[in-house]
């Protein structure tokens, strides 16, 4: 308390102050994994759109991202949402009513976010008896993902298997899969751990 009663005033607050945050050697708080969703998120295929054109109830409509990225608003047509923040597409929709509208006040609300499902999806393709496109689950491995395609049909040629993965530079690897093993053998050294977006295509036997 002595020490204390030495120190000036102003040093006194700074300390004090810094005692109450913790000091300044720690790391800032993080911004949770939710809010940086939200300050970034782009528009994808199959997210559901509404579209409010204020003072024009015929022009606001409830719209899907269709494949190929785009959406149809009224008076205008088409106009490309995926890739794009809602505030991005709310500017252009503005920017292309004015020719028919005054002065318009357009509001673009997100309100089924959908496209995340399309992508973390695990699609199992070719010589499987029923080609399917089924939710990424945590600890999902190519032969859980085949056995719920059904399993392979007697056409196909399972060492031959690859699971193609695309990376982030947007480039495709691919990896052999010696699916028959994993089978009939119960050799699980390839049965590898799938990914969201992953695609696992089965060849068929040539003749």
């Amino acid at each position: 308390m002595k020490i204390l009663a030495r120190l000036p005033a102003t040093c006194l607050a700074l300390l004090l102050a810094a005692c109450a945050t913790g000091g300044g050697t720690g790391a800032p708080p993080a911004i949770s994994a939710d809010a940086q969703a939200v300050g970034t998120y782009r528009i994808g295929v199959d997210d559901q759109l509404q579209i409010t054109v204020w003072h024009n109830p015929d022009l606001s409509v409830s719209v899907p991202v269709r494949p190929d990225g785009r959406i149809t608003v009224p008076l205008i047509g088409d106009v490309v949402a995926g890739g794009k923040t809602p505030e991005e597409v709310s500017t252009e929709i503005k920017g292309r009513l004015q020719s028919f509208v005054r002065d318009p006040q357009v509001a673009v609300i997100l309100t089924a976010l959908r496209s995340h499902e399309y992508l973390s999806r695990v699609r199992v393709t070719g010589a499987v008896r029923s080609p399917i496109s089924i939710p990424y689950r945590q600890g999902m491995t190519v032969l859980d993902a085949v056995l719920a395609a059904g399993g392979t049909t007697e056409f196909a040629a399972p060492d031959r298997t690859e699971l193609y993965r695309k990376g982030d530079g947007g480039t495709t690897a691919s990896y052999a899969v010696r699916l028959e093993k994993i089978l009939q053998q119960g050799d699980l050294a390839n049965n590898y751990p799938v990914q969201p977006g992953d695609v696992i295509t089965v060849p068929q036997r040539t003749f």
